[in-house]
């Protein structure tokens, strides 16, 4: 009996010795680092207590979910300073302080403010670890001092910012700062060593134009408790899984993404709900000096041309020259990287500027690293003196042209090539200087000659031109298509009068189609373009929000993306004016017997997923289209794709402002499992739908059919042609892509581009959001595979 009395006894001491929790700190008490004693919240939800990382010998004070499976952190008293496993200890002193104490005895992190009156530290079920007095009053919070997470009901305000993690798995303070700055905007900023930069919101355009105001100077930010995290500057953000009892977080990570996380019960993990930067390339200093981030299936960073990585593994440290500047006084060449802009640190603006002579001015000034050229309009130059935040885009309309010793060898390697993420450049080949006569070689000799035969073919060819324009405006006058094009570029989007379009469409006589949002007529301005006119029902708001929506949807341009011209309000009537399209909509070449073939069907994917990441991330007011389908693909003369009826969804949204759309619109088929389950939609709506359209594209029939006998339970085709497809796939059989493609094609197409539209499409239906890809992604993997020949 004393055996067995006396093991009870050893083994309750041991637990003890494990581990002790307590609901508070009394004044005059302290936790030692080796006693193993915690502070718990009344509900378990956290925990404070000397955390220590993986195989380390250094501890620091923090608080973290109790229940999350890596008991995830919140909270660092002592980030950039950790402690002893040895004699460190946590207390609070006669004078109220709570202070952190190293192995010598020395101070690493006490609180700010002293109160005699403190009785306890207690640990409350929102992860605020306070000082309270006898009566109960909160005297000191960690609120008050986060460090990169905010927890719900915590408000960030004016003299509060979150400051990221150096890199994973580290306390270290990082570089990426959230914040209220001086003019009442919340933003996110990237302040490493070398440089400082607003990345959020989008820096290329005003306050109002990304929906910000800064006339309210209460400067407060909160994440509440349904997972709705909004600030005074009037912007808004939701959870994807709203709603009351879920464990939240809001996070600025080690990346400069500033996430909210959602805590899985069942798991113990965490699941991404919301996130500031759909693309993260867009955050600034990612990649470092001298280097560019470009899209993969993730983003990668790589070199520019002419330089070579730090540190392989820590891309934040950029790149350095592989060369000796100096050689750059001398003769220097310059080499293209296309589709890629650095931002800032333009000393030089140069509009209507040719590209040669912004490469002169490049050239003949020290200061210049180099520059980039944009196309758009007549051409206009940046001139750089440092390259910093690379990044290459399909979209982005134009080059920069890297200034290099013209002796330097610099590769050209492909796109994108495997594993290995590479530029792509080519070298311009342009002499700048003045070179010695003993550089002047057999090979330099052999350029001239070549220059100059090019040349003469060049006058040649311009004489006919030359010729050729004059006897065709001397005989026939302005081609119609020029004129209409001066026009067009003449004219401004605009408010259009509702008698203006009754009489441009004849009193609505030629119907060209009708949907969900309306019906559409073909019509002719006063000034002679053909247009389509879409007069849309009564669901749509009312007369100044409308107008203030639609003047910002009006902005947005894109090659993949039907021009809106102008609009109509007045009393109840509300018309859009588009121009018009020549070969109809996608389905009409899809469904019939006039099918495209698998060169134009590749393009339409292509140009689809270049509007929708348009509209996802790259324009100034984030778009969710929500009715994409073959209907809404309107294909041009050379037919490429113009996606039709984007913003018509932020146009008829009655119920608040932020990017919750709770009215459902869409079309049966084409809409993603979201809509059904009354969950709050995001820009994955538009993913599922694009999906479906490539694997109809791919199979050239509708696999959107939801006409089912109510007499049999039978498959819906969409869900059929999944199935039998991932089975092909699993199989591995060689010929599983020519047993899913369209038969019409009679086997003229890519197996490689088939194959890669098949694997997207499937990606793009699934269920579950989070496991469909991002718009930019797809663009970027339909891109390597562009240049493939048919087989």
């Amino acid at each position: 009996m004393r055996s067995i009395l006396f093991l009870l006894i050893t083994l309750s001491l041991l637990h003890s010795a494990i581990s002790k929790s307590m609901l508070r700190l009394r004044k005059g008490a302290s936790i030692s680092v080796e006693g193993n004693t915690f502070i718990i919240s009344p509900d378990n939800s956290f925990t404070c207590g000397f955390y220590a990382m993986p195989r380390s010998n250094a501890y620091w004070f923090s608080i973290w979910f109790t229940n999350s499976k890596d008991k995830t952190v919140v909270w660092t008293a002592n980030r950039d300073k950790p402690v002893n496993s040895q004699r460190s200890k946590i207390s609070i002193q006669r004078d109220g302080t709570m202070v952190l104490t190293d192995v010598d005895g020395s101070i690493t992190w006490q609180t700010d403010k002293r109160a005699a009156d403190v009785s306890a530290a207690e640990l409350l079920n929102t992860g605020n670890l306070v000082l309270k007095n006898p009566q109960g009053n909160i005297l000191w919070q960690s609120f008050d001092v986060p460090t990169d997470t905010l927890l719900p009901s915590q408000i960030l305000t004016k003299d509060i910012r979150l400051l990221s993690s150096l890199r994973k798995g580290s306390f270290e303070t990082g570089y990426f700062n959230l914040y209220f700055d001086s003019d009442n905007v919340l933003m996110l900023t990237s302040d490493s060593p070398e440089t400082s930069s607003i990345y959020w919101p989008y820096p290329g355009v005003n306050i109002y134009e990304n929906g910000r105001t800064n006339y309210n100077a209460s400067r407060r930010a909160v994440l509440d408790d349904m997972g709705t995290f909004q600030s005074s500057d009037n912007f808004q953000a939701n959870a994807s899984d709203i709603g009351f009892g879920i464990k939240r977080r809001l996070t600025l990570d080690n990346d400069g993404n500033l996430r909210i996380y959602s805590l899985i019960n069942s798991t113990g993990l965490w699941m991404i709900t919301w996130q500031a930067i759909s693309q993260p390339c867009q955050v600034h200093g990612v990649c470092g000096r001298y280097a560019i981030c470009v899209y993969a299936l993730k983003p990668k960073c790589i070199c520019t041309p002419g330089f070579e990585v730090n540190n392989p593994s820590d891309w934040s440290a950029g790149c350095k020259p592989a060369f000796r500047e100096s050689l750059l006084n001398s003769l220097v060449k310059f080499v293209e990287v296309s589709r890629t802009d650095y931002f800032g640190f333009d000393f030089d603006f140069k509009p209507n500027f040719t590209l040669e002579a912004c490469r002169e001015f490049c050239s003949g000034d020290s200061r210049c690293k180099a520059f980039t050229y944009k196309t758009w309009g007549a051409g206009s130059c940046y001139v750089k003196s440092e390259l910093f935040n690379g990044l290459m885009s399909p979209d982005f309309p134009g080059s920069t042209y890297i200034k290099l010793p013209y002796r330097l060898h610099v590769s050209k390697p492909s796109f994108f090539n495997g594993s290995s993420t590479m530029c792509e450049s080519r070298e311009a080949d342009i002499l700048v200087g003045s070179p010695s006569m003993y550089d002047f070689t057999r090979t330099t000799v052999r350029w001239v000659y070549i220059y100059s035969f090019c040349g003469a073919l060049g006058a040649i060819e311009l004489i006919f031109i030359v010729v050729g324009w004059w006897f065709l405006f001397r005989k026939h006058g302005v081609p119609a298509s020029v004129e209409a094009g001066y026009r067009m570029i003449s004219s401004q989007f605009k408010r259009f009068s509702y008698d203006e379009l009754k009489k441009g469409t004849n009193n609505f006589r030629e119907e060209l189609g009708r949907g969900g949002s309306g019906i559409v007529y073909k019509g002719v301005l006063a000034d002679d373009r053909v247009v389509a006119v879409k007069r849309l029902g009564d669901v749509f708001q009312g007369q100044d929000e409308f107008w203030a929506e639609i003047r910002t949807i009006g902005k947005i341009n894109h090659m993949n993306l039907v021009r809106m011209w102008g609009f109509c309000s007045e009393g109840r009537q509300r018309l859009l004016v588009y121009e018009y399209v020549d070969n109809l909509s996608l389905d009409k070449h899809l469904f019939h017997s006039n099918f495209l073939g698998w060169k134009q069907r590749f393009a339409v994917a292509l140009g689809t997923a270049k509007g929708l990441a348009y509209l996802h991330d790259e324009c100034l007011e984030w778009v969710i289209h929500c009715d994409v389908k073959p209907e809404n693909i309107l294909l041009d003369g050379e037919l490429q794709p113009k996606i039709a009826d984007f913003g018509l969804a932020k146009l008829s949204r009655r119920d608040g402002s932020g990017s919750d759309i709770s009215n459902i619109r869409g079309t049966k088929g084409y809409m993603a499992p979201e809509w059904a389950l009354n969950c709050p939609i995001t820009a994955k709506v538009d993913v599922y739908s694009y999906g479906v359209v490539v694997l109809e594209m791919i199979k050239g029939i509708k696999l959107s059919n939801w006409a089912v006998d109510d007499t049999e339970d039978r498959e819906i085709p969409l869900k059929s042609f999944v199935r039998i497809a991932k089975e092909k796939i699993q199989c591995g059989n060689s010929y599983w892509v020519d047993s899913i493609v369209d038969p019409r094609l009679e086997g003229r197409f890519s197996r490689n581009q088939a194959a890669t539209l098949i694997e997207i499409g499937l990606s793009c239906v699934e269920e579950n959001r989070n496991k469909r890809p991002m718009m930019a992604s797809i663009v970027q993997t339909l891109m390597e595979c562009e240049d493939e020949t048919e087989i």
